[in-house]
This record gives structure tokens, sequence and C-alpha cells, in this order.
């Protein structure tokens, strides 16, 4: 199950890669990128990353939450916390205050996340601590 889920998703952000190449819009099924985030946090927060990319070891600090959200989801708007504060990385599907908070669609989220189109802009909305979002960005990832 494992792997075909991981395909899955890879094979996901390849066809948004592809249709940027193209110059096309790209826009995954809401559950399918909902799905796909909680899968990138679950590989981004496993304690063995630092052992791989000891340099994620700097994102760790006091204040340092992230809050994701993509409201236009139904009845259960679906949000995660991403907690930094730690000594490890820890997210959660909650709707809770953080020092930075980004909104948008699934799709447009899970672009972000991926580093497959930026931040600012494409209704994505950055609350609070834009150069925190900034920093995590830049060092997180499955590369």
């Amino acid at each position: 199950m494992f792997l075909a889920r991981r395909m899955a998703r890879e094979t996901l952000v390849h066809r948004a890669d592809a249709a940027a190449a193209v110059g096309t819009e790209f826009t995954a099924d809401a559950e399918v990128a909902l799905d796909a985030l909680d899968e990138w946090m679950e590989l981004g927060s496993l304690p063995q990353i630092f052992e791989v990319h000891p340099e994620h070891r700097e994102l760790l600090g006091p204040g340092r939450t992230l809050h994701l959200h993509a409201p236009d989801t139904g009845p259960e708007a679906a949000e995660w916390l991403v907690d930094l504060t730690g000594d490890t990385i820890v997210w959660r599907r909650a709707h809770e205050r953080a020092a930075v908070a980004v909104r948008g669609p699934p799709t447009g989220l899970l672009l972000v996340v991926y580093r497959r189109r930026p931040a600012r802009g494409g209704g994505i909305e950055i609350l609070g601590d834009g150069p925190l979002l900034d920093f995590w960005l830049e060092r997180v990832g499955f590369g």
C-alpha cells in the first residue's frame, strides 16, 4: 500500500510538471491533493530525516509554527499545523494559531510545498511571518 500511494502521489506531481512545461493549468481532485499533502507531511516529519538531511535541524526553534489551510474543501476544511518548536518536526491536522498561516486551494498548497510554484500569488494567501515560510520551504522536500 505504501509504495502504491507514494508512486501515485509522485505521478501526480510529475503531471503538474508536465502541465507547467506546456503552459496549461493543472488542478488535482481535492481529495487526492489533500492526501498528497498528508503524505508529504508524514514523510517530511520522519525522525530519520535528520540523519539524511542534518540541515533540517536548522528549522527547529521557538515560535516556529506554520498553519496550512485549504478552506474550500467541504464541511471539514483541510488544515495542517507544522510545529518546529521541539526536538523534531511534528505535524497534525488541526486549526491552531501559528506564526505564519498559508491559505489556498488544495492543488495550490500542494504545488507550493513541492516547490512547483511560488508561495505568493495565484490564490495563495500568507498571513504572519512570511520569512519563516520561506525558510521552511527552502529546507524541506524530498530531494
